[in-house]
């Protein structure tokens, strides 16, 4: 143990020869390029999908209310990922930005400023975790198994979430780097671990104790954790284009933190206005039946197969696009964006496709009463004929992020979620008929794109024209 931790300590404090060559996301054949980045990182987060769906089968054998109380739990859950994404996001538009610039100070800055801010988000959701979650699942739900299993499941998830947050983090400073491959073995790895451990520790196999919905939860925090020691390691011993120092990392500078975080807050916010709308979602649903809620949860598990790599095409194509916006690349943004938009709406019009033909199969999955399928079918069917919208959606807004233009991304988000999804879904909640609720995804979604239209025409009049 010793040895390794000097081995550690020693990659810690020699791990940055610093490159001076150009970087290859300013050289390489774009589509190649955008393949290379982006398809370790889909890889990765199909994996992850794969857990979440596994995840929730699991629980769904222990009774239909310990699913709903895993999907009432889901917005906190979503909110530690706004924390953890958005800061993630500020240190990879400033990182990548400065690497094409050729600012290495800038690039150290960035990366150490951003560990600390990782270690902040921590303390925050620790404090959150022993303080709130109470009264935070009691707030939707008066079914007292529901509140005991959903309190127990979330007293773990921000107990231990230190884990999530150092993950998240080293995965995108390889991202900021082009070390994807590395980032896909780093949240692969820790996928992988969850979905074995997953059965294990809920039903009690091999001599494990039976934890019911906590062994969900700890198979949860330890992939996590596995995943941050891995992200650590690789970039300590792989990613050579970033210095890392421990007194920097406990001596921020104030200057480097405020743009990480004029990057990383509308970003924060714009994805916690998902949780805002995922919990509204939730007491929407939850006055027809528990079981309209459990659907809910059971469609954001299946959605996640087509927006994970999706999400993963557009991590790839963040630091592509602010590498070559700092290089005054022109040409080079053109095409990425080209593509990558093919991409998505292509993955996207898969999912509606599957999602129309095969309900009563997916959601056989998840354990599903007569009740359920009743509800879940025609919500699977309606919900998924937003996804080729969104996948447009998702891609315009990887430039705003990579050009320091989360602010764009936040209004939309505002306008898509709260001004729009929530009021509808609570308007065509008073119809009566649950079937009608669905709709205001679709709905919401083509409002997303005539916005995202108009930002995205401004951006790229004032700022890639002009290069």
């Amino acid at each position: 143990m010793r040895f390794f931790i000097d081995y550690l300590f020693c990659l810690w404090e020699n791990a940055s020869v610093t490159v001076q060559k150009e970087n290859k996301m300013g050289v390489m054949p774009i589509k190649k390029l955008i393949v290379s980045m982006s398809v370790p990182m889909m890889i990765s987060m199909l994996v992850q999908a794969l857990y979440n769906v596994v995840d929730s089968i699991f629980v769904a054998q222990i009774h239909e209310n310990a699913l709903t109380a895993v999907t009432l739990a889901f917005p906190m859950q979503s909110l530690m990922i706004a924390f953890g994404s958005g800061v993630g996001v500020g240190i990879n538009a400033l990182l990548s930005r400065s690497l094409g610039q050729k600012n290495f100070k800038h690039v150290n800055d960035s990366a150490n400023n951003g560990i600390f801010l990782t270690l902040l988000n921590y303390l925050l959701f620790f404090l959150i975790g022993i303080f709130f979650v109470d009264f935070f699942i009691k707030s939707q739900t008066s079914v007292e198994d529901i509140i005991e299993y959903g309190s127990t499941y979330l007293h773990i998830i921000t107990g231990f979430s230190i884990g999530l947050f150092t993950q998240m983090t080293m995965e995108r400073l390889l991202q900021s780097t082009g070390l994807t491959i590395y980032s896909m073995i780093t949240q692969a790895t820790g996928a992988i671990f969850n979905i074995i451990m997953d059965p294990i520790l809920i039903f009690g196999l091999f001599g494990f104790p039976r934890l019911g919905v906590a062994g969900a939860a700890y198979a949860t925090v330890m992939g996590q954790c596995i995943a941050g020691c891995i992200g650590i390691f690789f970039n300590l011993k792989y990613n050579r284009e970033i210095l890392f120092s421990l007194h920097d990392i406990f001596h921020p500078k104030v200057e480097m933190m405020k743009q990480i975080y004029k990057v990383a807050v509308p970003s924060i916010l714009m994805m916690s206005i998902g949780s805002i709308m995922t919990y509204s979602m939730n007491r929407i649903l939850i006055l027809f039946s528990t079981t309209a809620t459990a659907v809910f949860g059971v469609y954001f598990k299946l959605q996640s197969f087509f927006f994970m790599p999706v999400f993963g095409l557009n991590n790839g194509l963040i630091p592509v696009l602010a590498y070559n916006y700092g290089a005054r690349k022109k040409e080079r943004i053109n095409e990425a964006l080209k593509f990558a938009l093919l991409l998505a709406i292509t993955i996207m019009t898969c999912g509606t496709i599957i999602m129309n033909l095969i309900p009563e199969v997916l959601l056989g999955f998840f354990n599903a009463s007569s009740e359920m399928l009743a509800i879940g079918v025609p919500a699977l069917r309606i919900i998924s004929l937003h996804f080729p919208i969104a996948a447009i959606c998702i891609v315009l807004g990887s430039i705003f992020q990579a050009f320091a233009k989360s602010t764009y991304s936040l209004i939309i988000s505002i306008a898509r979620q709260l001004v729009v999804l929530i009021p509808v879904a609570w308007l065509l909640a008073q119809t009566g008929n649950v079937s009608n609720v669905w709709w205001c995804f679709l709905i919401s979604e083509i409002i997303s794109l005539i916005i995202s239209s108009f930002f995205f025409r401004l951006l790229y009049r004032t700022m890639v024209e002009p290069l």
